[in-house]
């Protein structure tokens, strides 16, 4: 899940999270390039594609105040591993 402007939450599925990071950060996703700062904020790892798109469809069906309770820790553990922790800052420099 990303921040975008400090307002809006983009989510999405990728099985390469180093390289999608690159791509909304270089503009080169529709759905984000309007945007001038993205932060990825959550993030949960799935095993296979079918349960990732599910949970992906559920996400996006939730209000902003319940997304935001669940990146707070309030619905459970905010998933976010040290992995991309990193990549963000790999991108940010």
């Amino acid at each position: 899940m990303l921040l975008c402007d400090q307002k809006t939450f983009y989510i999405g599925i990728s099985d390469d999270l180093k390289n999608r990071l690159s791509q909304h950060k270089n503009k080169q996703n529709i759905s984000t390039k309007k945007f001038s700062d993205l932060r990825l904020i959550y993030a949960e790892r799935y095993l296979n594609k079918l349960d990732a798109t599910k949970r992906e469809k559920q996400l996006k069906g939730w209000s902003h105040t319940k997304k935001q309770m669940l990146i707070d820790g309030k619905l459970g553990i905010n998933a976010c591993t040290e992995l991309a922790k990193e990549l963000v800052r790999e991108l940010e420099l």
